[in-house]
């Protein structure tokens, strides 16, 4: 359980991220595979990483139940701990390519936003419940998958749409079953590694620069109001809905 880094290729790093039952990340998961991208993306070995969970899904966002349980100080800590793990994924510096299964939602969305490229199983699905769940944020990343309007509406209504959807707008790479996800995801990391690692760490950092969108400032922003919605009071009170009937 946790984060691990393994090399099965030439060139090519795999993160994986592994909190069961459902990779709800507590806060120093955030920070370890922050830890983990940015290491992965110094070493000069590496050309690609790939950004893999195990389990049912790739990830579900922040562990609502360590706020529920510790209060304050958790919640500033999984607000500093994605902040940190979304920004070590768009720093990475090389391509960072998502290995994307089940469900993607909350923080899950921030990491796969900001990845260079995604790969998806079939049944996987997108989504921001932050609505839902007491909290802002993640619209800066859920905006890089789908056009403006459709990103309020499923911000809004905390909906999902599946990898069939997203590769119809242009932004996953490819949807294939899901024993066929690794493979497919090693296979476009492997067709990037194989470029010069010099001109693939300079390209990396050129298309971050011509980014119409800092997408860390952008983020922060957003973070912002979900203080003023804790602060408020709202947040504790919808927060306090997760897991009860009519929830």
């Amino acid at each position: 359980m946790g984060v691990s880094t393994s090399c099965p290729e030439k060139g090519v790093a795999v993160v994986t991220v592994d909190f069961p039952p459902v990779n709800a990340l507590p806060v120093a998961g955030w920070f370890a595979l922050a830890d983990a991208v940015r290491s992965a993306g110094r070493d000069r070995e590496v050309r690609c990483v790939v950004l893999a969970a195990q389990g049912r899904g790739f990830n579900a966002g922040v562990d609502i139940k360590q706020i529920q349980a510790e209060g304050s100080g958790a919640l500033v800590g999984a607000n500093r701990g994605c902040f940190e793990a979304f920004a070590a994924v768009y720093e990475c510096e090389v391509p960072v390519v998502a290995a994307v299964q089940g469900f993607c939602l909350g923080g899950g969305i921030g990491l796969v936003g900001n990845a260079d490229a995604i790969v998806a199983s079939e049944d996987a699905v997108f989504g921001l419940p932050e609505l839902d769940r007491g909290a802002l944020g993640a619209a800066t990343h859920l905006a890089r998958l789908v056009p403006p309007h459709l990103m309020r509406a499923l911000y809004y209504t905390a909906r999902t749409v599946t990898a069939g959807e997203l590769h119809a707008h242009g932004s996953v790479w490819r949807v294939v079953p899901r024993d066929a996800l690794t493979a497919a995801a090693l296979e476009l990391a492997g067709e990037i590694a194989a470029k010069d690692g010099e001109l693939l760490r300079l390209a990396k950092a050129a298309l971050s620069g011509i980014d119409p969108v800092d997408v860390r400032r952008s983020y922060r922003y957003e973070q912002g109001f979900t203080f003023e919605a804790n602060l408020s009071g709202v947040a504790g009170r919808v927060r306090d809905t997760f897991g009860k009937e009519g929830g």
